[in-house]
């Protein structure tokens, strides 16, 4: 497996992170022994890089990925996120904590969790617009003085906000959903980030799963599936969006692979600052994401993607509202 530094962190990665989310929620059943030996293969293949966060499961996940990489730890650079908040009495709630002190807490129990005296890299899941960033960065800070997180992160953070927090502690890394279907973080993301020495770790680089070509109908989705309350797979849009993903297959089998590893090359070919983190629980489909990392596209490859796949082109938005609402837009 290939190897890349997120920023100028020193924090070196396998090429493709794998994403545990849709291991224990929010994608439909899921099976413990079947991630679990997904993550088994993974580590096999050279996967380095496992994305999990405390609001998946609720906790169910950290749980999973902590029992799952017992004995193996110290070869592995495990990332956990704090900062959304659910409610048991509501569980489609969502609430946001960047102070301090829920930080702290968080932290101990994520650590608790995954079975682990250190976190490598810890995330802010969304930003919290009633705790100044300078606040939760310093919590964090204070985490890294004391061993027990490595490397501060954000998610779905604006420019402003990674400005301001990058003036109290450097920042390793910035996780916002990028892929051909979603396209927001070419709009001043990647180029401050860049700028400030900060790596880009990219979840749902193959679109919800929609960039494979495997969802054909809504009804394809499982009856809990969160997909069936977001824009994109919802009527007039799930049809566009579907006759989309047609022409980037057909782009795949003139270069002889899947449309997924089309996909993911394409996100990789963006930087090597990259790194992708497709989720899945099976391994058939972990091989097969891996195997994008030798697809090599040429400048007559990306143009064509690019001029099917323009930015703006995809119908709806990529959460559904509440959760649009927990974005960072400062």
């Amino acid at each position: 497996m290939k190897t890349r530094s997120l920023g100028r962190s020193g924090l070196t990665v396998s090429a493709l992170g794998l994403g545990c989310m849709s291991m224990s929620e929010f994608y439909g059943p899921g099976d413990d022994a079947e991630s679990t030996a997904t993550i088994h293969r993974a580590i096999e293949l050279g996967v380095t890089f496992f994305d999990t966060a405390d609001v998946y499961g609720p906790f169910k996940n950290e749980e999973l990925v902590g029992r799952a990489i017992k004995g193996k730890r110290e070869k592995l650079i495990i990332a956990t996120k704090f900062g959304i908040v659910r409610d048991p009495e509501n569980p489609k709630a969502r609430g946001v904590n960047g102070t301090p002190d829920y930080i702290r807490k968080s932290c101990e129990s994520s650590l608790r969790r995954l079975g682990t005296d250190y976190i490598d890299l810890y995330y802010q899941h969304r930003v919290d617009p009633n705790t100044p960033i300078e606040e939760t960065v310093g919590g964090l800070a204070e985490l890294v003085k004391e061993g027990k997180i490595r490397h501060i992160g954000l998610s779905e953070a604006s420019v402003k906000t990674i400005r301001r927090a990058a003036k109290v502690h450097a920042i390793t890394a910035l996780q916002t959903e990028y892929s051909l279907w979603s396209r927001d973080p070419e709009d001043g993301i990647l180029a401050t980030c860049r700028e400030l020495g900060i790596g880009f770790v990219a979840y749902s680089p193959l679109g919800r799963g929609f960039l494979t070509g495997q969802i054909k109908r809504f009804e394809d989705l499982a009856p809990d599936d969160f997909r069936r309350g977001v824009d994109r797979f919802q009527g007039e849009n799930f049809q566009k969006n579907v006759d989309l993903v047609a022409k980037v297959e057909d782009i795949a089998k003139q270069k002889g692979c899947p449309a997924s590893q089309l996909a993911l090359a394409w996100v990789l070919a963006q930087g090597d600052d990259i790194v992708p983190i497709p989720g899945t629980r099976r391994s058939t489909r972990l091989e097969e994401n891996l195997k994008s990392v030798d697809v090599q596209l040429t400048g007559e490859d990306l143009r064509q993607i690019e001029e099917t796949f323009p930015p703006g082109v995809v119908s709806g938005e990529r959460y559904s509202e509440q959760m649009m609402k927990l974005i960072d837009a400062a």
